[in-house]
């Protein structure tokens, strides 16, 4: 996936600036696909040159107009062909597991306070999303009728909540098991 390809899924949720899309980067496309908000104007300079994205000026009181973008026919078309391609199943590179294999030659209890770091970090996130969860998908503001989209976006974040509680179960395995190889002092 190209970083288009987000920022195009982003605007047709919703138009916006680029300083909006960088929030939205920081608060939620970003725990999928990460870009910093140089990249984003940059992509966004390219996405206007090559037609997929429209720009409109919008007046503010006290400050300078802001650009908001949206998507284009060529970008919707550029994004239906994507969806259409087979991509190839990821690959983790998993610096931890790495490390966790590694202390097999050293003193595993070395590891447990990054193990601790890696659990709390984990177990912040799981409590984000589950506060998105229950403030947008639940409760008496939660839609009534069937919407495509908000329902996609609901599977994406259950996504990320099984794989966090996934992570946190296995880095608790990981504690159990660094604890009890650690050397007695």
């Amino acid at each position: 996936m190209a970083l288009e390809h987000a920022i195009l899924v982003s605007l047709l949720e919703k138009p916006g600036s680029g300083y909006e899309l960088s929030r939205r980067f920081e608060r939620s496309i970003g725990y999928f696909w990460t870009a910093s908000h140089q990249q984003i104007y940059r992509v966004l300079k390219r996405m206007e040159s090559d037609g997929w994205i429209d720009v409109r000026e919008v007046p503010q009181q006290a400050r300078p107009d802001k650009k908001e973008y949206s998507v284009a026919a060529r970008g919707q078309a550029a994004l239906s062909q994507w969806l259409h391609e087979p991509i190839e199943p990821e690959s983790i590179r998993h610096e931890l597991a790495v490390k966790i294999r590694g202390a097999a030659f050293d003193d595993p209890s070395a590891l447990i306070d990054e193990v601790e770091r890696h659990r709390q970090v984990h177990s912040d996130r799981l409590a984000h999303y589950l506060a998105g969860e229950r403030r947008d998908f639940t409760g008496p503001d939660a839609p009534g009728t069937p919407d495509p989209g908000r329902e996609l976006q609901h599977v994406v974040l259950r996504g990320g909540i099984a794989y966090e509680q996934m992570t946190l179960a296995w880095l608790d395995d990981v504690l159990a098991t660094l604890r009890r190889l650690a050397p007695e002092r």
